[in-house]
């Protein structure tokens, strides 16, 4: 969940972040590997650049994240237990987010004088298939496939409040060496995902968070899984920034109905970093 993806900011603005979450009781790194009972505790650190872009007149930005995850724990597969400990790189990320409405290419000077209305926008979320992978194992950091996340949203501000909706699908390519060798392919996953953002004084900002999702049934070698997802998730984020250049972001999430079994908590703090733009 990722409260304000739909805003403005000056073209030439940069972001640095470093983050870490962690993730306890489920399977927040593939949701759809087919475990049972699994008691698994995910640690990732990651460092994510963004840059504030003027795509033909309306304000866009690309971001690029890289992940260092460690899972540990056990699941059941095909009726045996199995455990997992490992460490390394997750599948990286690129994003490129686009405004259509409500948000134009602005410098930094004429961004001072700009106010929300309504946005409209779209993105592109790639995950490339790069991260630590070992075919002998049914649970990795990496997925071993290719997944494209088309999304469009909208950001409508209400004095200090601000309603956010946003509707993805998310395409997967097939891993076809998924566990000693065997073809995994898996259905569209849809996603539907809301913010209630208040903003405080000093630019700090809280969101209520909530995400429903579902398809994403696997097939195993031409077999079909009883692995459709039906999941709901509720969350909350705590934004303040420390100077022009700081800000500190804290977030956390948890599953609440999910038909597969495949709840988890999430906790995380975020660092941010921005430059450039004038400031």
């Amino acid at each position: 969940m990722e409260p304000r993806s739909y805003s403005n900011a000056p073209v030439g603005l940069n972001f640095l972040v470093a983050g870490y979450g962690e993730t306890r009781g489920g399977l927040a790194f593939d949701s759809s590997v087919p475990l049972t009972n699994p008691q698994l505790t995910t640690s990732s650190t990651l460092l994510a650049y963004g840059r504030v872009l003027d795509f033909l007149g309306q304000s866009a930005k690309l971001t690029i994240i890289v992940p260092y995850s460690e899972l540990s724990g056990s699941a059941d597969y095909a009726g045996e237990a199995i455990r997992r400990d490992v460490s390394g790189f997750a599948d990286p990320v690129f994003k490129l987010s686009v405004n259509l409405h409500g948000a134009p290419a602005l410098s930094l000077r004429e961004f001072a004088a700009y106010e929300q209305d309504l946005i409209v926008g779209a993105s592109l979320r790639v995950s490339a298939p790069l991260g630590q992978y070992d075919d002998r194992k049914a649970v990795n950091l990496g997925a071993n496939r290719w997944s494209f996340k088309p999304e469009v949203g909208i950001s409508q501000a209400l004095g200090r409040w601000t309603l956010e909706g946003t509707a993805a699908a998310t395409l997967f390519t097939d891993n076809k060496d998924f566990f000693n060798g065997n073809r995994r392919s898996q259905d569209p996953l849809y996603s539907l995902e809301g913010h209630v953002i208040y903003s405080f004084a000093a630019g700090i900002w809280g969101s209520l968070d909530a995400n429903y999702f579902t398809g994403g049934r696997t097939t195993l070698d031409g077999t079909q899984g009883s692995d459709l997802q039906q999941n709901w998730r509720f969350g909350a984020t705590l934004a303040f920034p420390m100077t022009i250049h700081h800000s500190i972001k804290l977030y956390g999430s948890s599953g609440v109905s999910a038909r597969t079994g495949n709840n988890f908590d999430l906790l995380g703090i975020a660092w941010q970093y921005r430059w450039g733009a004038g400031l």
